[in-house]
């Protein structure tokens, strides 16, 4: 699933014109619109990423993580199953899996997010106010002590949000889609589970006819901007390895706390990371081959650069619009969301949202990538590989 603003680097002007009808459906949806073409969910910060439901293969129920697609898939029907097929932290949470969302009587195949499993409910006063919380990645979860959704929780051995359905013959072939329903789903207090539909039962999200404009405006420059810059954001995305050094350095750039690019920085960074590249070499005849290579890579984007930073320039636009649209939604949460800091808690948004085109089944990421992306870079993760 693909960031908004970076469908310019991966699909050039028709992911452009593609982020450009989310955006005027998300927008028309704020708005109001109930005949709009894209859903919005909630992206929760929940880890592992759990696989459920019935292998079609043999109609038993299993378990898994994003190994269950790998070429010897790990599919996991009991406990010792999981013993064998993973390691570390990832193995008392599919453990934990196995044994309560059979539960639900779940049919087909979905995906959630794991919110927190026996022993990661813990009591906090925050701002003076007593929650109960969950950290299961960056973002911690606080939920009023007395409020009837703590009182859920507070019996449930396992939480999880749902995100997506799996359907297929087999567990090779399945298809995603992000709609799971789960109204079919068997009630259990052992589990607390919902789906990430956007819900705005305040109205507090909907646009003003100021804010409505403001996006309007951004659409239209985006447009104009894509005028000028698709054929070349066309010519870019044919370059792969292009491609690999702008995320690279566009990564870097919101480590330092920044999203802005330009073409003179990205030179300056291509040229330094392939001379590094260079400088581990120790054949001369190898070093020569290379320092052809990053001569011809930077003479391309030298003679570019106005063209390069026009790309930029629409990667810019595109995130401005998404974050208007963002900083809209942010205003509904059904649960407080924290960062833990040294001396506290500080409050933050969820982690993003995600809209998904109803008729092609696209879905496009809309994240505060600064503000969230930038700390979950350096969040250890016990269960990647498992």
């Amino acid at each position: 699933m693909e960031h908004l603003e970076d469908v310019v680097f991966n699909e050039g002007s028709v992911g452009v014109e593609e982020a450009i009808r989310f955006l005027e459906s998300v927008s028309e949806m704020l708005s109001g619109n109930s005949s709009r073409g894209v859903n919005v969910t909630v992206k929760w910060d929940g880890a592992p990423a759990v696989f459920a439901g019935i292998n079609p293969e043999n109609g038993k129920f299993f378990v898994g993580s994003k190994s269950i697609f790998n070429k010897t898939p790990k599919i996991n029907y009991t406990s010792a199953d999981i013993k064998k097929n993973h390691s570390g932290g990832l193995v008392s949470k599919l453990q934990y899996a196995v044994k309560y969302l059979k539960k639900l009587n779940i049919k087909g195949v979905v995906q959630g997010d794991l919110m927190f499993t026996p022993g990661d409910i813990k009591t906090k006063t925050i701002n003076g106010e007593k929650y109960l919380t969950f950290t299961p990645n960056t973002i911690t979860y606080a939920v009023p002590e007395n409020s009837d959704l703590a009182k859920e929780i507070k019996r449930a051995k396992i939480g999880i949000v749902f995100h997506t359905r799996y359907t297929g013959k087999d567990m090779t072939n399945m298809t995603a889609s992000f709609n799971p329903n789960i109204k079919s789903f068997k009630k259990s207090n052992d589990v607390w589970f919902q789906d990430a539909d956007f819900r705005d039962t305040s109205g507090s999200a909907s646009l003003t006819a100021k804010e409505s404009l403001s996006i309007k405006e951004h659409i239209k420059s985006i447009k104009s901007l894509l005028k000028g810059s698709g054929s070349f954001a066309d010519e870019l995305i044919q370059n792969t390895q292009i491609i690999s050094l702008i995320k690279i350095y566009g990564n870097t750039k919101i480590r330092g706390g920044e999203s802005k690019l330009s073409a003179a920085e990205f030179i300056s960074f291509v040229n330094d990371k392939m001379q590094e590249s260079i400088d581990k070499l120790k054949s001369d005849a190898a070093k020569k081959r290379k320092e052809d290579s990053k001569i011809k890579l930077v003479d391309y984007l030298s003679n570019n650069s106005k063209k390069l930073d026009g790309v930029f320039s629409l990667h810019a636009v595109l995130d401005q619009a998404k974050m208007l649209i963002i900083n809209k939604l942010q205003n509904i949460k059904s649960i407080g969301t924290f960062i833990k800091k040294d001396d506290g808690y500080e409050v933050t948004s969820p982690e993003g949202f995600v809209a998904v085109d109803r008729l092609s089944n696209k879905a496009l990421k809309l994240v505060d990538r600064l503000e969230f992306s930038r700390s979950n870079f350096n969040v250890a993760k016990d269960w990647v590989k498992g």
